[in-house]
């Protein structure tokens, strides 16, 4: 038997283990070529009187993170050509039997009569974690790497190799359909208790633990393979089904907003699958999978959220001749919000940080925030006190500038004004060494006009991070004219560092992200001054796939705020710059009756104790309400999403956005545009550029020139262009 990603050796008991070891991969994943080996290990365990059964684990770190993506891609491509070549049948025939192929390798080795068992440590997730399902026993590290999980809704798909099918079986359905709809990564005691594995061991005893009950005559039948069985939440159509079903439906319409065609599929296979035997639920899963993988969301997620998102954060982006900087020491100048986020994800991260502000209390108020942060999950049993301890270590808090001397990188995150940053940037040159890369975090203001308030301009650049940072995975790295090749390769090392994604953009005014999301807002007040009712747009932006709404998202980042860009803005660039019933609606809320947003408790919402709930005095702000009954649903949804999606196209016809994958990336990690798009450009070219430009003048005709659509769409709708055709991000590495 010839294995090359995989060893197999057999003890003097009649035990084999077969350890997954992918040769020049620092992790495990599923291929064609490991699936033909797997199914020959079950082949040879079971021709091979002398083996007792087969313990599966892994020669690397973690266990697998799952399916290689690219090989569904790959299908789906093979798919289109024999439609074309052959017809619609032959080429789903074929399509049918692909994607179900993993499922039936599983299926094999669970009924194939030889006890299997699965001793995992660190990740297992996704195909890998079904390859552990369908084994017969389950054994998990009890080490804070080990996650199991089924995270693939996250990417538009959903688990196609008996996922739904076993976890249904395994725990109670509004349990099971919580977890698969959520897809979180699952610790190993929670996975015990949930019934996904059998026993937590030490690391280095797992795979004695898995033989042992081999050992001691484990069962090769799964438990729905022995007569009798029963659903853990009984028959589906019974009264405990029925207490079951309708409110999952519901919780899936208002959640998903019926825009996650794998979510829907989630509830069909698994209200179909456990009325049947499960080789026919499986063959159920099957054909749902199947068409799931051919949806145009699952297209785009995939590309946006799994293959693009992962060329960034590998550093697609990062000039090749600049040797990796391995980042050591931060600085960070501003101990308030945004500083001491920032100081706690690098310090989570393994690195020293030098956190200064004007005095040693302010610099320890910013401290205190991660000694909060850290006490939060000690409380909740993410970690222990000794790493509370370790992390505020990493953390020195002082007014001294010169305590950023020998640091990699030192970013400011002071307040959002020219003359203070001005000040800080020159304390900070007189204080660190020449070869030290200066970040600004500013939001809004242009790079380049910061960057000549510092000598080095070459190592000036911009480091926008998104709030609350320990949350956020988003990072904007922003070119200023005279940014050097060193210091963006500097950058995203520290990006790496904290294990954050980053985008690449060249300087303007709001750079890409806040220009998208800005619009979105804009587009909520504008809405609300129109009359529209305010529940009305906030349902709408749901409706459209956004997290939430223009009113609740401006309310997070505060009006005040708002109203300082915008007149920010107006005094930089004219009084037609902005637009005037946004500023006097904002002049009203903030100046006028100081609803700050939920940092003062009121904005468009009132906050108290117990929730939030839309301020009954936006009514009397609307000179004429329109009914809601009479609104045209659709196009407020389309204003919402035409609007950022046409700002972002303006971004690449700007060259603010040079590499079409970080706009898409950026903007749904950044500031959620609707995930099952695959961002603002694959929205885009999903609909059409003809159609888009089509529907933009549609609006603009109705609503303003904020919805003209730009010449370089022009361009592309008369040539039927897509953005990831016109600017291939793969052409210069083909």
């Amino acid at each position: 038997m010839k294995l090359t990603h995989f060893r197999f050796e057999t003890d003097a008991d009649g035990i084999a283990t077969l350890t997954w070891d992918m040769p020049g991969r620092s992790m495990n994943v599923i291929t064609q070529e490991v699936m033909a080996e797997l199914g020959t290990v079950v082949d040879h365990v079971v021709a091979t009187e002398a083996i007792k059964g087969c313990v599966i684990t892994s020669g690397k770190d973690a266990f697998s993170g799952g399916a290689d993506l690219t090989m569904l891609q790959g299908m789906g491509m093979e798919y289109m050509k024999l439609v074309k070549s052959k017809g619609e049948e032959p080429a789903m025939q074929f399509f049918l039997e692909a994607s179900s192929s993993l499922s039936k390798l599983y299926r094999k080795l669970e009924t194939c009569g030889k006890p299997f068992a699965a001793a995992v440590h660190g990740t297992c997730l996704g195909g890998a974690f079904e390859l552990a399902l369908s084994c017969h026993y389950r054994v998990l590290s009890d080490n804070d790497k080990t996650r199991v999980g089924l995270p693939e809704i996250k990417v538009g798909l959903f688990p196609g190799a008996g996922g739904t099918q076993r976890v249904a079986r395994l725990m109670q359905t509004g349990d099971a359909l919580q977890m698969l709809f959520k897809g979180e990564q699952i610790k190993p005691a929670a996975a015990k208790s949930m019934n996904l594995a059998h026993a937590v061991a030490p690391r280095e005893k797992i795979v004695e633990t898995a033989k042992e009950w081999i050992r001691a005559g484990g069962s090769a039948k799964a438990p729905w393979d022995i007569e009798g069985f029963k659903n853990p939440s009984n028959k589906v159509h019974s009264p405990a089904g029925m207490m079951i079903w309708p409110p999952a439906n519901a919780i899936y319409r208002r959640e998903t907003q019926d825009n996650y065609p794998a979510a829907k599929a989630i509830l069909q296979a698994c209200y179909e699958g456990l009325q049947l035997p499960m080789d026919l639920a499986l063959r159920v899963e099957s054909r749902y999978f199947a068409h799931i993988l051919r949806t145009p969301e699952a297209a785009a997620m995939i590309r946006s959220l799994f293959m693009s998102k992962g060329e960034l954060e590998k550093g697609a982006r990062r000039p090749a001749k600049v040797p990796p900087l391995k980042i050591k020491r931060v600085g960070i100048v501003g101990a308030g919000f945004m500083g001491a986020g920032i100081a706690y994800v690098s310090a989570q991260a393994g690195l020293n940080v030098v956190l200064v502000d004007r005095d040693q209390e302010a610099a320890d108020k910013g401290k205190a925030y991660s000694h909060k942060l850290m006490t939060d999950q000690v409380m909740k049993g993410r970690a222990k006190t000794a790493d509370r301890d370790a992390l505020l270590a990493r953390i020195h808090a002082t007014p001294d500038y010169n305590a950023l001397k020998g640091c990699d990188i030192v970013i400011e995150a002071v307040f959002e004004d020219r003359a203070v940053k001005a000040e800080v940037i020159k304390k900070v040159q007189a204080a660190i060494g020449r070869r030290t890369i200066f970040a600004s975090n500013t939001s809004t203001l242009p790079i380049s006009s910061l960057a000549e308030n510092f000598e080095r301009q070459s190592q000036f650049i911009g480091i926008h991070f998104f709030s609350p940072v320990e949350k956020m995975m988003l990072v904007e790295i922003i070119m200023g004219k005279r940014t050097g090749d060193r210091a963006l390769a500097t950058a995203l090392d520290f990006v790496r560092a904290i294990r954050k994604t980053p985008i690449v953009v060249n300087d303007c005014r709001g750079f890409f992200a806040n220009r998208c999301v800005l619009n979105y807002i804009r587009e909520g007040h504008l809405m609300l001054a129109e009359g529209v009712p305010a529940a009305m747009i906030e349902n709408m932006a749901k409706k459209a796939g956004m997290p939430v709404g223009p009113l609740s998202l401006n309310d997070e980042v505060a009006l005040d705020l708002g109203w300082k860009i915008l007149q920010a803005t107006k005094k930089d660039l004219g009084p037609e710059a902005i637009d005037a019933k946004q500023e006097a609606l904002l002049k009203t809320m903030v100046v006028d009756l100081e609803r700050f947003g939920r940092k003062n408790g009121k904005g468009f919402y009132d906050y108290a104790p117990t929730g939030k709930k839309l301020w009954p005095g936006l009514k009397d702000l609307q000179p004429t309400k329109l009914n809601a009954d009479t609104l045209d649903k659709q196009e407020l949804v389309d204003r919402l999403l035409v609007v950022q999606a046409l700002e972002a196209a303006r971004t690449v016809e700007e060259k603010v956005i040079t590499d079409v994958r970080e706009a898409d990336v950026g903007a749904i990690l950044g500031f959620g545009f609707a995930p099952y798009t695959g961002g603002p450009l694959s929205y885009i070219d999903r609909m059409g550029t003809k159609a888009f430009v089509a529907q933009c003048e549609k609006l603009a005709a109705k609503h303003g020139d904020r919805f003209k659509p730009n010449k370089l769409l022009r361009a592309m709708a008369r040539k039927s262009e897509t953005f990831y055709g016109r600017f291939n991000p793969y052409k210069s590495a083909a």
